[in-house]
Parts: C-alpha cells; structure tokens; sequence
C-alpha cells in the first residue's frame, strides 16, 4: 500500500480515510449481476475526475468499503456526496431493479482517519517538544 506525502505549492499531506457505506435498508444490491462491477467502474472515475486516490475498494452484498488519499481541500462530506451521487443516478439508471428505489444509498456512513503514524506515536512527539534539545 502506498503512503505518499502529497505536495501542493503551500502543502505536504497524507491523509487517508476508510469509508464505510449501506444501501438503503441495506439492500443487498451487490448480489444484482454487474452492479457491483459497474459501481466499481463509476467509483473510479469519479474519483480519478475528482483528484481522489484510491488505495483500496471493496463491495460486501450490501455494504462497501472503500480507503482513498485526498489532499486537505477536500472534505470529508463532498467526497461522500460525490461518490454516493453520482453512483446512485448512475446505477439505478441503468439496473430496472434499482430504479424503484427513490435513494440509492443511506444518508449515513462510517469514516476513519489512517495514516502511516499511529496517533500514539504522534502525542508522544507533540508532548516531548519542550524537552528536545
């Protein structure tokens, strides 16, 4: 896996975050035949469109995760709402299955930070700073 520094003109980031995110009621969509391919497709592109580096993405029957690496301008809702937008119109235009559904995705989902520093190590170098020669 890569943990690269990201480098704009006025910054030096990595940050990593693991989604988590359900169908509404927790539909088992994934089980419909090429919607797991073509969520994957779309998510890619829509990430590549939108500068969001894909670490890692996988899809349970009714549950994906997903681990990407953005640069601090993006937020943690908008990367949300681009991914879970643009599949949703995408997906339930395309399966006659998924069309019924008036939303495809919850409103709700799970995020985490990673990094390659653990936040342990991090306190510990915060809090010796003074005492460093």
């Amino acid at each position: 896996m890569k943990n690269e520094y990201k480098h704009t003109k006025t910054t030096v980031s990595l940050i990593n975050y693991h989604f988590v995110f359900c169908p509404r009621y927790r539909r088992k969509i994934f089980n419909i035949q090429g919607v797991e391919e073509r969520f994957k497709e779309l998510t890619i592109a829509e990430c590549e469109k939108q500068g969001i580096e894909i670490l890692a993405l996988e899809c349970h029957v009714d549950h994906v995760h997903i681990f990407v690496s953005v640069l601090p301008t993006m937020s943690i809702p908008n990367i949300m709402k681009q991914i879970k937008g643009c599949t949703s119109h995408r997906l339930r235009e395309e399966f006659p299955q998924l069309k019924a559904m008036p939303s495809l995705w919850t409103r709700s989902y799970f995020v985490s930070t990673a990094g390659n520093v653990s936040s342990k190590t991090i306190k510990r170098y915060v809090d010796t700073q003074k005492t460093r020669p």
